[in-house]
């Protein structure tokens, strides 16, 4: 596989709930092949001139870079924060066949 053609997206939410929501959309209009919860972390962080501290929970998405620009659209329309954090990392390298597996899940329908 080449390398830099898949990538983790890295957001949070403020109840599981949403998390849920958000991680299932994902998946199911095909811009994340897959997408894990991890909760809650404790963010802490400067807003509108205050420090803030929430609990969080993290949605880390698996996509391609050919899906990124929708998974980020998807993300900004279904979020409810001003400003979503949005954070892509490139996967250097995995296995082939999971690999493989997130180039199926993710290709658009059609």
């Amino acid at each position: 596989m080449a390398a830099h053609r898949h990538l983790t997206v890295l957001t949070t939410t403020d109840s599981e709930e949403k998390a849920k929501s958000l991680a299932a959309g994902a998946v199911e209009s095909q811009v994340a092949a897959c997408a894990q919860i991890s909760a809650p972390v404790t963010s802490v962080y400067r807003w509108e001139g205050a420090i803030r501290t929430e609990q969080e929970w993290q949605i880390l998405f698996k996509t391609t870079t050919a899906r990124y620009e929708d998974l980020e659209t998807y993300i900004k329309e279904a979020h409810d924060y001003d400003t979503p954090e949005i954070i892509a990392t490139p996967i250097v390298t995995g296995s082939d066949a999971y690999l493989a597996w997130l180039d199926e899940e993710t290709r658009p329908a059609g």
